[in-house]
C-alpha cells in the first residue's frame, strides 16, 4: 500500500474509525461488512470529487448490512456472507461481488515481525478453541522453528458482531477441523469457545494492537493500515504462503462466478500451492424491485464506476478487482433483474 494513500487517507481516519461518512439528500445510502470498507471510503472519496454524489454507508458488519437491506431502510446491503439463492429469492434480493480479498491472522508479540510466524489450519482451530492457550505450544514450536516464542498466554480476540468475516473465517475453521465443525461451525456469528469480542475489523485490529500476546482475525488492509503483525498460513497444499495480492488472486482464481447461482462462491481453503487459505469476496445486495428506482439507478451507477475505473484504487490497497469477463456478468444480471436501472 503506498505511503501516497495513506496521506490521502489521513481525512477518512475518523470515518474509518466511526464506520460511516457524512451523507446529504441525494447521498446514496448502504450498510454492511466491515472488510470492504477501506476500498469503498477510497472509492466513495473519488466519485464523489469526479461527481459530487457522496456514498453514506455504514460499516455495521455484514449482519446488520443484511437486515437493514431486508427492512429497505438502504438502497445497497454488503455482506462478505453471500445469501443462497433461495434466501435472496425470497427476499426479492439481487445479489454480486465487488471486490475480493483476504483475511489475515493477526498477532501482537514482542519481537515477532510481520510474516516472521507461521500457523497452520488445526492450529488456529485449537487457538480460536481454547486448546492452544500459550504461545510456546508444541504445535507452535514445531511450526516455527527458529522463532521463540513466549511462555505467555494467548489472548484471543474476535468479532463480537455479525461479520461475513467471521463467515469466512469460521468456514474455513471449519474445513480444517473436524473439532470445530461440529462444536461451533460456521456462522456469521458463533457461540465462541474463548476470548474477547470486538466491533467491526476496526474493533478486532484496535484490540489487537493495544494487547500484548494477543491474536485475531481482519481483512488484510485493516492489517497494513494499523502496522499489525500478520502470520503467514499453512495452505490446502501444505505450501506455507504469505497474504500477498498474488495469493489472494491464486485462491481466487478457482472460482466459478458463471455457473454459481446467485454469484454464490465462498473462497476460503482453496488449492493450489499459491493460494491463501483465507481469501474472500465481499458481495452488494440490491431490491430487485426497488422502492426507489432513481436511488437504485444511483447506486448502480456508483458500482459500475466502481468496476471501471477503481481497479488500481482496489489493488493498492491489496483487494483483488474482480475480472473483466465477470463484470460483463454482473452488469448483464443488474439490468436483467433489477426493474428500472440501467447501464450506459
Amino acid at each position: 500500500m503506498s505511503t501516497t494513500w495513506f496521506a490521502r487517507s489521513a481525512l477518512l481516519a475518523a470515518a474509518l474509525t466511526a464506520g460511516t461518512w457524512s451523507a446529504k439528500a441525494a447521498d446514496i445510502s448502504g450498510a454492511g461488512a466491515t472488510f470492504p470498507y477501506p476500498i469503498y471510503a477510497k472509492w466513495a472519496q473519488d466519485y464523489k470529487a469526479k461527481t459530487g454524489t457522496g456514498i453514506n454507508y455504514q460499516s455495521i458488519g455484514s449482519g446488520g448490512g443484511i437486515k437493514q437491506i431486508k427492512a429497505k431502510t438502504v438502497t445497497f446491503g454488503a455482506t462478505d456472507a453471500p445469501l443462497m439463492e433461495k434466501d435472496l429469492n425470497e427476499a426479492g434480493l439481487e445479489q454480486w461481488p465487488m471486490v475480493m480479498g483476504g483475511i489475515v491472522p493477526v498477532v501482537n508479540l514482542d519481537g515477532v515481525k510481520g510474516g516472521d510466524l507461521t500457523i497452520d489450519g488445526p492450529a488456529l482451530a485449537d487457538i480460536f478453541m481454547g486448546k492452544i492457550t500459550k504461545w510456546n505450544d508444541p504445535a507452535l514450536v514445531k511450526l516455527n522453528p527458529g522463532v521463540k516464542l513466549p511462555e505467555a498466554a494467548i489472548v484471543v480476540v474476535h468479532r463480537s458482531d455479525g461479520s461475513g468475516t467471521t463467515f469466512n473465517f469460521t468456514d474455513y475453521l471449519s474445513k480444517v477441523s473436524a473439532d470445530w465443525k461440529s462444536k461451533v461451525g460456521e456462522n456469521t456469528a458463533v457461540e465462541w469457545p474463548v476470548g474477547i469480542g470486538a466491533k467491526g475489523n476496526e474493533g478486532v485490529a484496535n484490540n489487537v494492537g493495544n494487547t500484548k500476546g494477543s491474536i485475531g482475525y481482519i481483512e488484510y488492509a485493516y492489517a497494513k493500515q494499523n502496522n499489525l503483525t500478520f502470520t503467514k498460513m499453512v495452505n490446502k497444499d501444505g505450501k506455507v504462503v504469505a497474504p500477498t495480492v498474488p495469493s489472494f488472486t491464486a485462491a481466487a482464481a478457482n472460482a466459478d462466478w458463471a455457473h454459481a447461482p446467485g454469484f454464490y462462491q465462498i473462497l476460503t481453503d482453496q488449492p493450489g500451492a499459491e493460494s491463501w487459505p483465507l481469501t474472500a469476496a465481499t458481495f452488494i445486495l440490491m431490491h430487485k424491485q426497488p422502492a426507489d428506482a432513481a436511488a437504485s439507478q444511483e447506486a448502480v451507477k456508483f458500482f459500475t464506476w466502481a468496476f471501471d475505473h477503481g481497479d488500481k484504487d482496489a489493488e493498492a490497497l491489496d483487494y483483488i478487482p474482480m475480472p473483466q469477463n465477470v463484470v460483463a456478468l454482473i452488469k448483464k444480471a443488474i439490468v436483467t433483474d433489477i426493474k428500472g436501472v440501467k447501464i450506459d
